[in-house]
């Protein structure tokens, strides 16, 4: 493919955390030279007067979470006066709200669900539609809300919700602050007496949260507990493991990965992608052994495609920028045939095998290559 001509070139100005930037750099994501699809890309900071930078961008890309000071979370679910940002990112934010002619991946309120577990999980509830064809279902996990653990009936609520022991609890915001990445998991009612996880939280069955892993366009881990005793972890940081038994039968990963449903998945991806409205996210799913459940644990937005070869996924990348433009201004592209005809949503997967708890004392995790790429 040739280069794009000078009159077609795109500014994307971009902001995020340094370490994200750098991690993005490193891989070759954001070239000052032209990309092959006519793409320049200009680092922002919020050292000087963001509304000066912006004015010399056609594109602005951010990570708004790496820029939340507090999330004050109450029995509501609606975040959107409960984000405080740092100064630089409100600025930003007024920017892009009085020039609606700015470009943005993605507008402020469109990730507003991702950082809420409880309306992820009510999104969830919308693809029970899409299981009709298959034999299998792809649904969220079991849930419960819990505003305190101290609740005389927490007990019998959760058994109300089908939540049988071990729990993981989670707190219900899902990103931009430490605390969101405090879980536990918890063995018995009375574990929760005093437990030290932010509330309000979403309390989910744990085994539903193991299995062969399906990693979707990001890779983020999962808990593994090594005992009894309730286990507090930040899911951002390494986590404990079972070292002596570290590998999973070649016929229970063999099995997994027979049991997945790709077109299933890909109408997931396309169902959640039109509810969202979000240019690039991820989710995870683990499928059930038992059911062959495909079970959405995770979802987030501009993941890192850590684990998708650069030569595929930075020009997939590259692509989705161009597209979130384009489509944007459709009228004014309608007859750029090279648009409508060439380009394709693109579902990256990689599969993990997390293990399973054993006797409910051990969880085996285990990592094996094998990775595809789908076309949407």
């Amino acid at each position: 493919m040739e280069a794009e001509s000078k009159e077609n070139i795109l500014v994307v100005g971009y902001i995020m955390k340094p370490s994200r930037k750098e991690d993005f750099a490193k891989r070759g994501a954001f070239p000052s030279h032209p990309t092959q699809n006519g793409l320049i890309f200009l680092p922002l900071n919020f050292e000087l007067p963001i509304s000066s930078q912006l004015q010399q961008v056609d594109v602005l890309l951010h990570k708004a979470t790496d820029e939340i000071v507090d999330v004050k979370m109450s029995s509501s679910s609606e975040f959107v006066d409960k984000i405080e940002y740092t100064k630089g990112m409100q600025d930003l934010q007024r920017y892009t709200e009085s020039h609606p002619e700015c470009c943005v991946i993605d507008p402020f309120p469109n990730i507003y669900p991702v950082l809420d577990r409880l309306r992820i999980q009510q999104i969830l509830f919308g693809l029970e539609n899409l299981c009709i064809k298959s034999c299998y279902r792809i649904r969220g996990p079991r849930f419960l809300k819990v505003n305190s653990f101290e609740e005389p009936n927490l007990e019998h609520r959760l058994f109300e919700a089908k939540l049988s022991f071990p729990n993981i609890v989670k707190p219900q915001v899902a990103c931009g602050v430490a605390v969101a990445h405090s879980m536990a998991i918890v063995f018995n009612i009375e574990q929760y007496k005093g437990l030290n996880v932010p509330l309000p939280a979403v309390v989910q069955v744990s085994q539903e949260l193991w299995g062969l892993l399906i990693k979707i366009a990001t890779l983020m881990g999962l808990p593994e507990a090594c005992d009894l005793k309730p286990i507090l972890f930040d899911s951002l940081k390494s986590l404990p493991i079972d070292k002596k038994n570290q590998q999973v039968e070649d016929g229970v990963s063999s099995a997994g990965i027979q049991q997945l449903d790709l077109e299933l998945v890909t109408d997931a991806a396309n169902w959640l992608r039109s509810v969202l409205n979000l240019t690039i996210f991820g989710f995870d799913v683990v499928i059930q052994e038992a059911t062959g459940d495909h079970v959405i644990v995770d979802l987030n937005y501009l993941p890192s495609f850590k684990e998708v070869p650069d030569d595929v996924a930075i020009p997939a990348f590259w692509e989705a920028i161009k597209w979130r433009f384009k489509s944007e201004r459709e009228v004014e592209f309608a007859t750029d045939s090279n648009f409508t005809a060439n380009y394709s949503h693109r579902l990256f997967i990689v599969y993990l095998n997390l293990g399973r708890f054993l006797n409910s004392k051990t969880v085996i995790p285990s990592l094996f290559g094998c990775g595809c790429e789908r076309f949407l």
